[in-house]
């Protein structure tokens, strides 16, 4: 199985991540990078969904079992290469030329969490998963990317308790909350995820301006992280 595949229908193109749990690491962003060239360049298609093959997880975020070896045996060299090319993985999200929807079919926790935040509309499983940034038990922070992400898709109640105390929202309280759109039990979020992105059938190049304009203080702060760590 090929770590992404994608199918059309009609104008949806219906992108699965198969790389177990799509922990991040190189491979990982080359991978969805192309995928993302291809459904762009190679198809008609006017929105796009992002699902997972694994059974229960949609994302577990960074590679931490490759990362922090290479960054303890490589140096800040390795990390800075690392962050500027998640920083640009998530712009190309972010910016993507249609309407992107996170069908999010098992745990989203960390920078899974955050990739789903990059989507325009996130739909969830009621069933099993939790939404979840728990940098704040790692001893980490989110950093100026992963919080302008972030409070795109989080009211800022949300975004202050999530960040601070590391809960884990199930899909119920996501959708309370208004982080995702619509819980379903997954023998049902696929159509529910189809039946509303069919409804998307939009302009390329309009929606390409819309995002540009209307994410520009983020893409700032996206373009100036990733300076920064290249100096």
């Amino acid at each position: 199985m090929a770590k992404f595949e994608y199918e059309l229908d009609e104008h949806v193109a219906i992108l699965s991540m198969n790389s177990g749990e799509n922990r991040f690491n190189f491979p990982f962003f080359k991978a969805f990078l192309e995928v993302l060239d291809e459904i762009e360049h190679r198809t008609e298609t006017n929105a796009l969904v992002v699902k997972s093959s694994h059974e229960k997880i949609w994302s577990n975020g960074i590679d931490l079992d490759w990362f922090l070896p290479a960054v303890e045996k490589e140096g800040p060299e390795i990390r800075n290469k690392f962050l500027a090319e998640m920083f640009g993985f998530m712009k190309r999200v972010l910016t993507y030329p249609m309407l992107t929807i996170a069908a999010i079919t098992g745990h989203a926790f960390a920078g899974g969490a955050f990739l789903s935040f990059a989507h325009d509309f996130r739909f969830m499983r009621s069933d099993r998963g939790w939404l979840c940034m728990p940098e704040v038990d790692i001893g980490m922070t989110l950093g100026p990317v992963f919080s302008s992400i972030s409070r795109r898709a989080l009211p800022m109640y949300m975004f202050e308790e999530m960040q601070y105390t590391g809960i884990r929202l199930t899909a119920q309280e996501c959708v309370e909350h208004h982080i995702v759109k619509k819980a379903c039990h997954i023998d049902d979020l696929m159509n529910e995820v189809l039946a509303f992105a069919k409804t998307l059938n939009k302009d390329r190049e309009l929606i390409r301006k819309m995002k540009m304009e209307t994410h520009k203080e983020i893409l700032a702060v996206i373009d100036e992280s990733i300076l920064s760590l290249s100096r």
